[in-house]
């Protein structure tokens, strides 16, 4: 336990073409979970937390690290779970995504594992209940590990503004789209929903994919029904990072080296939003980064490369 808690600051510091790092932990049970380690802070004993009045009921209180205030968030219960309760022998992962910091109240702590996002699988069709809060699941050691919706748990305690509020210029971007689609890759529902709804406003065509190997396979497909002329069809791509299948570093790179692609501009759209590598972003050729969730600047950045594409 000491190791994993004593290396996790560094284990973020890496980013791998299509792999990941997973930090495997328990909630109230025996199914063992995982969360990208790039998300992670650190991770730390639970220490006494203060109660906050009128609160949201998955939050178990308050906790002061290092001088900042930070929520702590029961996952166990958030899924709908038992919620955890031996507070003392619990951990808090401190995460972070949609650019603020959380605590997610853990039972245990296990280790870090290096997979390929390739062994990372979409959830079962029809999920429901606990499974509903699941982006992919993966096999470790003959054991089925469940990656949550974090952003789907974070969603229903604090949501978040669709609209956007900034002056944009819709006759404009209807003018430069044309009949032309922008596709949308993430594999996390609410995120997709998200996106969707601040673009809607915006008055564009939008397909939606569940990661990157469907959105490959559609621009793939596209470029051979159009004769090769995909910027006819697809006006820009938005992409997550974080996907089963293909992480959107490989989607980028797979679409910057194929000719009858590489005219298309990608946004990487995600909430890799504390540290994340700027020099990565730049190898594979993605045109432009913007961490979620903020649909003024994500329009923005609609709005800038339709008019360069």
């Amino acid at each position: 336990m000491a190791g994993v808690l004593d290396s996790v600051n560094q284990r973020t510091q890496l980013v791998g073409q299509n792999r990941l790092e997973l930090l495997l932990f328990k909630l109230a049970g025996r199914q063992r979970y995982g969360i990208n380690v790039f998300k992670v802070r650190e991770v730390i004993q639970c220490p006494p937390l203060t109660a906050v009045p009128r609160r949201n009921k998955y939050v178990k209180g308050i906790a002061y690290i290092r001088g900042q205030a930070i929520s702590v968030i029961d996952l166990s219960l958030a899924i709908g779970g038992k919620p955890i309760t031996d507070i003392s022998n619990s951990f808090i992962v401190i995460a972070e995504y949609n650019r603020s910091v959380q605590g997610f109240l853990v039972n245990g702590v296990e280790r870090i594992i290096n997979i390929n996002w390739e062994k990372i699988m979409p959830p079962p069709q029809g999920a429901s209940g606990k499974q509903s809060y699941l982006t992919a699941v993966t096999e470790v050691d003959n054991d089925l590990i469940e990656i949550l919706d974090v952003e789907k748990v974070l969603e229903e305690i604090t949501p978040s503004a669709t609209t956007v509020t900034t002056v944009i210029d819709t006759q404009r971007i209807a003018e430069d789209l044309g009949e032309r689609l922008i596709l949308i890759a993430d594999d996390s529902a609410v995120a997709r929903n998200q996106v969707k709804r601040a673009l809607e406003g915006l008055g564009v065509q939008m397909q939606l994919v569940n990661n990157g190997r469907e959105a490959l396979n559609f621009l793939q497909h596209t470029a051979q029904s159009c004769n090769h002329c995909i910027t006819e069809k697809i006006g820009l791509i938005i992409s997550d990072i974080e996907m089963p299948e293909m992480d959107g570093y490989t989607l980028t790179a797979e679409i910057k080296s194929d000719a009858k692609l590489k005219q298309l501009h990608v946004i990487l759209h995600t909430s890799l939003s504390g540290v994340f590598n700027q020099q990565m972003v730049q190898k594979v050729g993605a045109d432009d980064f913007i961490a979620k969730f903020n649909p003024n600047e994500l329009a923005e950045s609609v709005q800038k490369w339709l008019q360069i594409a």
